[in-house]
């Protein structure tokens, strides 16, 4: 278990499976109201996940993982076949909830397979196999923050400027981030660093949680809006860029929260590095570039309010892109939890799940 000091002790966690009971942290009511909700089928977490109450890839497969326990519990006197079956069901279902992250994808099929691959006895023992394979994914992405906050710590050095995009911190993770991650392991080992945490429209994830998860770990963070980024870089405070990412496609090109091209763009403009951080499970082999990754359109009642209030007129036309896409030629390295992979994106990945092996 990685130290948990490294965070606030009063940070909510994003995920908690309690005596086989699911409880999600409502991220749409941070950082006004801390609400923990019980989730007891599968059509409550598949709400969730797609309205992003709990949200970022690896929170996502994690809660997606505990969401087929919580629903496949009513089905323990099926008949193992049944109950199978049942399970791939479901597991589709929840799949369908959001389709950028492939977290989600990877989560489900990693449940089905662990049932599937048993000498079948009865349904009931096919349920417990599914608690432990959710229990193993939630404790593997703890320990993969870790191995990123390692593997990332050592590029922020002492007094550096710090950028990132959208929320890839504890509260998109099971317990310290992708992208934080290795800025909470630089402030635990004493190294003074700025954070500049872009508000990320249209939801403000950045607002509402990035920057009040690092304030609340004592990390010097400065809230801008997306549009103050060109400057903060042309005006020499910004060193360094780290953001995460919902998928990692086999050239390397990466997906993430919208704006973020903007940002990579920016970066390589101004000479800036810009580092992706991810566990190997966001890496997704069978996709083979960017253009093959679906990204999700949401509402465009998240472009015409603000958390809820109208701010445009009537009838207005609107395009939601929830995520862009990267070009790999952008990023100068990726961040796992074993190490960082660097260009050429397509050998370096490839030649990185070989030893992995």
């Amino acid at each position: 278990m990685p130290p948990v000091n490294l965070i606030a002790s009063d940070l909510p966690l994003s995920v908690e499976w309690k005596e086989e009971g699911l409880f999600i942290l409502d991220q749409t009511r941070l950082p006004h109201d801390v609400i923990m909700e019980k989730h007891d089928n599968a059509e409550q977490v598949w709400y969730t996940i797609q309205q992003l109450k709990v949200r970022g890839a690896p929170a996502i497969g994690v809660a997606a993982a505990y969401g087929l326990c919580v629903e496949l519990k009513k089905y323990k006197d099926l008949s193992p076949d049944e109950f199978i079956q049942k399970t791939i069901n479901v597991a589709r279902y929840l799949d369908s909830s959001r389709p950028t992250a492939v977290n989600l994808n990877w989560a489900m099929k990693r449940m089905v397979g662990a049932i599937m691959e048993m000498k079948v006895v009865s349904a009931s023992e096919l349920y417990k196999k599914l608690i432990v394979e959710a229990e193993a994914i939630h404790e593997e992405d703890r320990q993969i923050s870790y191995g990123l906050a390692k593997m990332g710590s050592d590029l922020i050095k002492e007094n550096m400027g710090v950028m990132t995009h959208c929320n890839a911190g504890s509260l998109a993770t099971s317990i310290l981030g992708t992208a934080t991650a290795p800025m909470y392991l630089a402030h635990h080992d004493g190294i003074k660093f700025k954070v500049y945490a872009n508000e990320t429209r249209p939801l403000f994830q950045g607002t509402r949680l990035t920057s009040w998860e690092l304030d609340k770990a004592g990390i010097d963070v400065t809230l801008i809006t997306d549009s103050m980024a060109a400057h903060m870089m042309a005006s020499g405070e910004i060193d360094l860029v780290i953001v995460g990412t919902d998928r990692v496609a086999a050239n390397g090109d990466v997906a993430n929260k919208i704006g973020t091209l903007g940002v990579a763009i920016l970066a390589k403009y101004f000479d800036i590095p810009f580092y992706v951080a991810c566990p190997s499970s966001t890496i997704d082999m069978n996709t083979p570039s960017g253009k093959d990754i679906p990204i999700e359109e949401r509402s465009g009642d998240e472009i015409t309010t603000i958390l809820g209030n109208p701010v445009a007129a009537k009838n207005t036309k609107t395009r939601s892109p929830a995520f862009d896409v990267t070009p790999n030629e952008l990023v100068t390295g990726i961040i796992t939890e074993n190490t960082i992979i660097t260009r050429p994106y397509d050998k370096g990945l490839k030649d990185y799940f070989k030893e992995k092996k």
